[in-house]
């Protein structure tokens, strides 16, 4: 049934996948008060509690497909057990120009160069405070401004931190998004230490005045780092207590796209989907190994089945999470893999 869905969906703005995007979450926000029912189908109790923060299932939605969080009651009626939104900046902005979204339906993959496009911290900030919290987790993905300089970038970060820092149950840094001119260059170790330094004491001194324990801090990070540059992410992020990562976001490689789709190749941006699934595995892998499994992982990236999960749980994922395989495979993927966790 999913797949006449998805030939719809897939139509809708005469086949812009963003139009489309954009198309869907607006009907699942306004569908969302009817879809209770749907999820006594589609919810499976299969509870797990990571860095503290207890979800009802597994499997979350990835940042990237609610960014604004206009859709957070569909969500878990749709069997989610955690929502990531954004990624979301302190100063709002459009993102880069038209078009900058493109399926790659034969390599059941998406390129992506939207560039951070949101309404801004304060606006989520203002969204989440009349109730649109959903009910299952919550995990905010916060990014630098474009127009803000580097060099000011922890202080931008900062900013969204203190603003959405009441709403969020764990907040993710990207610092590996392939969109942004500039951002990589935050995963080096210099740049990090210095981000994570000054957003872990603002966790802290925010769970102060909140009298709480400070929210779960992660870090999301490129495929594209080799197995050293990797190590050093994990070495910085052991050396200010990181809650965990976030592996992968998308990739800049063009390895495994279908012939039929190789048109789109040459299109910027990042990749994601079925190309990237023995990739992201990969440094899941690493990850768990480099850090004796001790690191709390959300593995993300070419989860396209039930299959591609298990060997992400297999690898050392905590947690996955869904965005090229939910638009791919619909809610039954979901379903599948959080029974498989029971």
């Amino acid at each position: 049934m999913y797949k006449l869905i998805r030939r719809a969906l897939f139509r809708f703005g005469g086949g812009d996948a963003e139009v489309a995007h954009h198309q869907t979450t607006t009907l699942l926000a306004k569908a969302a008060p009817v879809l209770g029912p749907l999820g006594t189908v589609l919810n499976v109790d299969a509870p797990v509690t990571v860095f503290g923060v207890r979800f009802p299932n597994p499997v979350g939605l990835a940042a990237g497909m609610d960014k604004d969080g206009t859709a957070l009651h569909a969500w878990p009626a749709l069997g989610f057990g955690f929502v990531e939104v954004g990624t979301v900046t302190a100063i709002a902005q459009p993102g880069n120009p038209k078009p900058r979204l493109f399926r790659l339906v034969d390599s059941e993959a998406v390129i992506n160069r939207m560039g951070f496009n949101n309404s801004g911290a304060d606006a989520l900030a203002s969204r989440l405070l009349d109730g649109r919290k959903p009910k299952v987790p919550l995990g905010i993905s916060i990014g630098k401004s474009k127009v803000v300089p580097v060099e000011q970038a922890v202080e931008d970060y900062r900013q969204s931190l203190r603003t959405l820092y009441s709403y969020g149950d764990y907040f993710a840094v990207n610092v590996s998004s392939p969109n942004t001119p500039g951002l990589r260059g935050l995963q080096d170790r210099t740049a990090l230490s210095e981000l994570l330094a000054e957003l872990t004491l603002e966790c802290k001194a925010l769970a102060e005045r909140d009298r709480s324990t400070p929210r779960p801090l992660l870090v999301k990070i490129a495929p594209d780092l080799t197995d050293d540059a990797i190590a050093e992410v994990l070495e910085v992020c052991d050396e200010h207590g990181v809650s965990g990562v976030i592996a992968t976001n998308t990739t800049l490689s063009r390895d495994g796209i279908a012939p039929a789709d190789q048109h789109l190749s040459g299109e910027a941006g990042g990749l994601s989907g079925r190309p990237l699934t023995v990739r992201a595995r990969e440094v899941v892998s690493f990850v768990h190994k480099q850090t004796g499994g001790n690191l709390p992982i959300i593995g993300v990236g070419g989860i396209m089945d039930a299959d591609d999960a298990a060997r992400m749980f297999d690898a050392g994922a905590s947690l996955v999470q869904l965005y090229t395989g939910f638009i791919y495979g619909g809610p039954g993927l979901v379903r599948r893999i959080s029974r498989s966790r029971r």
